[in-house]
């Protein structure tokens, strides 16, 4: 199955973290369902994996799987059914060939939308394994070494490299406005911005509708995407962004709702929630999720934002330098089976991202565009008082204090606290 010569590999795939979730997913069920947002690379994935495909954004493929569903899914095992969302009622094909083949590995499903809900469509529990892929991380597209492995930090491990060689300022602000987009992968840094901002506008224009469950409103659409962007890495309320939308007569809170819900059904947006723990002290935990684009490039384009406007502009990067970084910590995290949460409460005491584990195991990480050591100094002290505040329980399960930097070395403190470079962090 996993062979070269019997899969459909695509010209130019580069292998994706979550790759080995779908090769487990595949020896486990009888399916699995590859989604995240358009453009991120899951027909790439899957073609890595599968032995035949129907594309079901063709017409002769979707004519195919309305006039005789059960000729679709003939083929070569593991079969893809590409854009599955198209032909909605071979979900429920799918899972009856599953139980009658009652072999695992028999097909991958992609899909950028999350139809809605039909209560005639069985769930597929036991059947039907899901995955998430993002867009790619610095790792995945070769600006990291990842020569520090977050997975190796979760153990115990630490690591120091000096920085020679590793990408400058002017590469991380590219990188954000590029963003992890496969298509973008070899275009010259103009091209590739330019599609971006075509990808932006696409998004309202094509993927909203099909998500459904939201009267298509571009004008709209787009002033909340602006208003995201504007609010990127931040605990904005509904009533903040709707305020931000550069209207005469902002929306609901209701419509601004069913809006999110719209941009979270094609996979656009992904909030980070806030991290629940016991505390000894009083202080009140904030419950605000942070807003995160799954990639930061959507942020920028919708700023208008260039690499150069970043460089001059320290309080924008600084956001979406954060933003970032929650990317590449999901994308480094999701084989452990992590969540990627944040921590603040009403004493000022914040954390930008705590990576936890299923098994309760987690890391501490403040993210530092300015690589001084007065910067790292500060966030160590935050990180430390947070460790000073947890439960016993909570303390014995914590894993490292990290502080996630743009540039320079990467290295323990006498204190304990580990630094590294986002160009050498990887899974």
């Amino acid at each position: 199955m996993s062979e070269a010569a019997s899969t459909l590999t695509m010209p130019g795939y580069v292998p994706r973290v979550v790759g080995r979730e779908v090769e487990s997913a595949l020896r486990r069920r009888g399916a699995v369902l590859v989604e995240g947002v358009r453009g991120c690379g899951k027909t790439w994935l899957a073609r890595n994996f599968a032995r035949s495909e129907l594309r079901l954004d063709d017409d002769g493929a979707l004519l195919l799987a309305s006039s005789d569903p059960e000729a679709a899914l003939v083929g070569p095992v593991p079969r893809l059914l590409d854009e599955w969302q198209n032909a909605p009622h071979l979900w429920n094909q799918v899972r009856r060939q599953c139980d009658d083949r009652a072999e695992p590995g028999q097909f991958i499903l992609t899909g950028s939308a999350v139809p809605q809900d039909d209560v005639t469509r069985h769930t597929g529990t036991g059947r039907i394994t899901r995955v998430l892929l993002r867009p790619m991380s610095l790792w995945e597209t070769g600006l990291s070494t990842g020569a520090v492995s977050l997975m190796k930090l979760f153990d115990g491990e630490t690591a120091s490299l000096l920085p020679d060689g590793l990408p400058g300022l002017g590469d991380i602000a590219s990188a954000i406005c590029v963003g992890g987009w496969p298509q973008n992968l070899g275009r010259s840094e103009d091209d590739a911005l330019l599609s971006v901002t075509d990808y932006a506008n696409e998004v309202v224009r094509v993927d909203i509708p099909v998500a459904g469950g939201v009267r298509h409103d571009p004008t709209m659409m787009q002033r909340l995407m602006g208003s995201l962007a504007i609010n990127v890495a931040n605990e904005a309320k509904m009533t903040k962004l709707a305020s931000d939308m550069d209207t005469d007569h902002p929306p609901t809170r209701n419509t601004v709702a069913a809006c999110l819900d719209a941009l979270r059904r094609i996979h656009m947006v992904e909030d980070q929630p806030a991290w629940s723990v016991s505390l000894r002290s009083k202080a009140t935990l904030r419950r605000e999720a942070k807003r995160h684009f799954v990639d930061p490039s959507v942020a920028a384009a919708m700023l208008r934002a260039t690499p150069a406007h970043l460089l001059s502009d320290p309080a924008a990067f600084g956001c979406l330098f954060e933003s970032l970084a929650v990317r590449d910590l999901r994308v480094y995290s999701q084989p452990e089976r992590a969540m990627v949460f944040h921590y603040r409460d009403n004493t000022g005491l914040e954390a930008d991202a705590i990576v936890e584990r299923d098994d309760g195991t987690w890391i501490a990480a403040e993210v530092k565009l300015n690589p001084r050591p007065s910067a790292i100094d500060k966030a160590a002290r935050t990180l430390l008082r947070l460790q000073d505040k947890m439960t016993r329980q909570r303390a014995v399960s914590l894993a490292a204090l990290l502080v996630i930097t743009s540039t320079g070395p990467a290295y323990r403190r006498p204190d304990g606290v580990q630094v590294v470079p986002i160009t050498a962090l990887g899974p």
